[in-house]
């Protein structure tokens, strides 16, 4: 678990994701600021960030609610805003994963076509498997 979790924190520094999240999460503080002092029925902070949560999950509680115009203008920017982060994140992972799985297959592809150039020096054993790939690969 570790592991995947620094493989997905380097993913993310490489692809410069991390900065968008650092300044995503940075933008829902100042939201929840802005909300907090345009919003009279918003007294304390943690009720704005409780707001802009229900926002940006778009899970909508209702137990807070705004009525001001610049509290609804801040959420929805913060409900694009979320929307556009999630998608730009989850792209990147994806194409990670989608680039780890071409690697395994060009390797993959490598090994049979190493094999194919050493058909004579091959064993009976390493002939029949690779006999049953062939077939396997035909059935697809």
């Amino acid at each position: 678990m570790k592991k995947k979790f620094r493989v997905m924190i380097k993913l993310l520094r490489e692809t410069g994701a991390d900065r968008i999240i650092l300044s995503y999460m940075i933008f829902v503080f100042i939201a929840a600021f802005i909300i907090l002092i345009s919003e009279p029925g918003i007294t304390r902070y943690e009720e704005a960030l409780w707001y802009c949560y229900d926002v940006l999950s778009t899970t909508g509680f209702g137990d807070v609610v705004v009525h001001g115009i610049i509290a609804k203008l801040c959420s929805v920017v913060v409900t694009v805003y979320s929307l556009v982060v999630i998608a730009i994140v989850t792209g990147i992972i994806v194409n990670f994963y989608m680039l780890i799985i071409k690697d395994r297959q060009k390797d993959t592809l490598e090994n049979f076509m190493d094999k194919l150039e050493r058909l004579p020096e091959l064993s009976a054993e390493e002939l029949t498997e690779l006999s049953e790939r062939i077939k396997e690969f035909r059935k697809r």
